[in-house]
């Protein structure tokens, strides 16, 4: 059995990657949850709902934490019951297999906030 997303290495690239195209990246996207689309074959963009800021908070500092444990850091919207991701490899100006390691990283975390 394949291990799931969330559970694979997040790899660094090197400058000589390509960013990968859809084709490449579309069995990662349907592993990921429904908060995230591909945007202009570039970047993620994930949104996480919540029940309150003090979740949508403690969840952004989850989430800040794993982009420092694996030095691949998204960008955060963080607002009342909602938290924005934004998340591409800079190094390639693309979409690269750590990208959706980390989003379905950030999918798990989320399940701790999802209401019983």
């Amino acid at each position: 059995m394949a291990p799931e997303l969330a559970d694979e290495p997040c790899e660094a690239c090197t400058s000589e990657d390509e960013p990968l195209t859809e084709s490449e990246y579309a069995d990662y996207l349907d592993e990921l949850g429904e908060a995230w689309e591909v945007v202009d074959d570039h970047h993620l963009e994930g949104t996480y709902a919540f029940a309150d800021f003090r979740d949508a908070l403690e969840f952004t500092y989850e989430i800040g934490e794993l982009a420092e444990d694996e030095w691949h850091h998204p960008d955060i919207h963080l607002q009342w019951g909602e938290v924005g991701v934004e998340m591409w490899t800079h190094k390639i100006d693309g979409l690269h297999k750590a990208d959706f390691v980390m989003a379905a990283r950030m999918d798990r975390i989320h399940e701790e906030y999802a209401p019983e």
